[in-house]
């Protein structure tokens, strides 16, 4: 089973003094594809204005240039500790226990913008680099469209795919039974679902820690879906290859 989430645009700062490794990272096919984008973008940061327009920075963002500039030899942690935002914080990887930062790191994925799928312990410095960043010459869904859909489609088991449709973009999952995606959806009063906003991300966190305590890889979406109960989820399937986690209408109301 694998979990697929989207990243974060903040990051936390700090962590250990090993620096990128890219052959450690999950998929090391990727290697090549991974080096190009390092290289633009430290090559980018040279010119700070060039860097802040391609990656629509405001003025008070002037410090993601120098964490481009030195991600190479930068300090590393791992991805989940590294990504910060709705979905992490939810998520809350701090108060994981090991067996269960170990199961993560077997079973979650981030789709990185710059360094395509890594494993959730993968060692990562922060950087700046988002699905809708224009690189001079390197268009991103041309550059990791095809690659990461070929590692995906060689994924096994369940693949349960929380990204949103920007990271999609940079890597379709394959077309199989056992390939979902996830939408969070609230019910209306007529029995209509429609989609949630902001509270979309607190619940894919929330879902996702929950699968990660539980420990178990599911091999098929009916074996999730009669595991969400009682987990405390309504989770119900939805279009072909979708699942509906569903939200009280209270809740998206408040939070959405």
């Amino acid at each position: 089973m694998l979990i697929l989430l989207p990243p974060s645009e903040t990051k936390r700062h700090g962590g250990i003094e090993l620096p990128l490794d890219l052959q450690s990272l999950t998929y090391p096919s990727l290697g090549p594809k991974r080096r190009v984008l390092v290289r633009a973008l430290q090559s980018l940061a040279k010119h700070p204005d060039a860097m802040m327009s391609a990656l629509r920075l405001g003025r008070t963002q002037s410090a993601e240039v120098e964490r481009n500039r030195v991600l190479s030899s930068a300090a590393t942690m791992p991805a989940i500790d590294r990504y910060t935002g709705v979905v992490y914080d939810a998520l809350d990887a701090a108060s994981l226990s090991p067996l269960e930062r170990d199961w993560a790191g077997r079973n979650v994925l981030v789709h990185s913008a710059l360094f395509g799928p890594v494993g959730a312990l993968d060692l990562l410095p922060a950087y700046r680099l988002s699905c809708d960043s224009r690189l001079p010459e390197l268009p991103l869904k041309k550059h990791w469209a095809g690659a990461v859909g070929c590692v995906l489609a060689g994924s096994a088991g369940l693949l349960l795919d929380l990204r949103s449709n920007g990271y999609v973009a940079l890597g379709p999952a394959p077309v199989r039974p056992d390939a979902v995606f996830l939408r969070v959806v609230t019910e209306t009063a007529d029995g209509q679902t429609r989609a949630v906003n902001h509270f979309n991300k607190t619940a894919k966190g929330n879902f996702t820690r929950a699968l990660i305590r539980h420990g178990r890889s599911f091999d098929t979406a009916v074996e999730l879906l009669d595991w969400a109960p009682g987990a405390g989820f309504d989770l119900r399937p939805g279009a072909v290859r979708e699942l509906n986690l569903v939200v009280a209408a209270e809740v998206a109301a408040t939070r959405g």
